[in-house]
């Protein structure tokens, strides 16, 4: 670790066999400088045997606690073992792990608190679907109004904060579908907040969590989540 930051890259990982040996592969191929650890989520599958099998570092969950218990582990992890920054990507592959590096240059050079690795700045590469920008951007606006900030791709799960927050997120984060109140979070105490461009994948393999049957009640979830987790910290002070 000589010469660089101590950074942990967080990797949750639900029901992703079919993926997570090339997600870890490619993240050490190119920053070997960097520590990681995949944190399986309960996962049905053969996920925890191919870590196991792969030595690689991993933390096993006895139940599923969801994408955000999954990640606030991490956090843990990362607060308890003395990191200075930590970056989650998601297990499925859709993360193009190239771009991390002008991520944590915002972080080192003091520009940013917290990176979120937005396919909405220059429009490249996957964008999902039609329905779904619609809710991000629905979302995105409503984050802008209850904050002041705006985070175009605020449900992105490629994001990168710095030793204090590491210590907010440890202590304090969003159980379900987390990363659009978590922003809420972030701005409420005083996090300097920054999109950095990148390119996003299509998942390959497996299936997202939000189907289109839950689109709807994510929506009405995160938009109430939203909302309550300002007051609270309105009402707080």
């Amino acid at each position: 670790m000589e010469n660089h930051a101590k950074c942990l890259i967080i990797i949750p990982a639900y029901n992703e066999a079919e993926s997570i040996a090339k997600v870890v592969n490619d993240l050490t191929d190119h920053y070997p400088q960097y520590d990681y650890v995949v944190v399986n989520d309960g996962s049905q599958d053969a996920t925890k045997e191919i870590c196991l099998k792969n030595h690689f570092h991993v933390l096993n969950l006895p139940v599923n606690m969801g994408i955000g218990g999954a990640v606030q582990t991490g956090y843990c992890y990362a607060r308890d073992n003395g990191y200075d920054m930590a970056v989650q990507i998601d297990g499925d592959g859709q993360h193009d792990v190239t771009f991390l590096k002008g991520m944590i240059d915002l972080i080192e050079s003091g520009q940013a608190d917290v990176v979120i690795g937005s396919r909405f700045v220059r429009r490249e590469g996957f964008q999902s679907s039609r329905l779904r920008r619609l809710g991000i951007g629905f979302l995105s606006v409503l984050g802008w109004l209850l904050t002041g900030v705006k985070v175009r791709d605020i449900t992105s799960g490629f994001r990168l904060v710095n030793k204090r927050f590491i210590r907010i997120f440890a202590e304090d984060y969003p159980a379900d579908y987390p990363e659009p109140e978590a922003m809420i979070i972030a701005s409420v105490h005083g996090g300097r907040i920054k999109e950095y461009p990148v390119v996003m994948k299509e998942r390959e393999n497996g299936e997202s969590s939000i189907t289109l049957k839950r689109s709807v009640y994510y929506m009405i979830k995160v938009t109430l989540a939203m909302l309550i987790r300002r007051l609270s910290f309105g009402f707080r002070r």
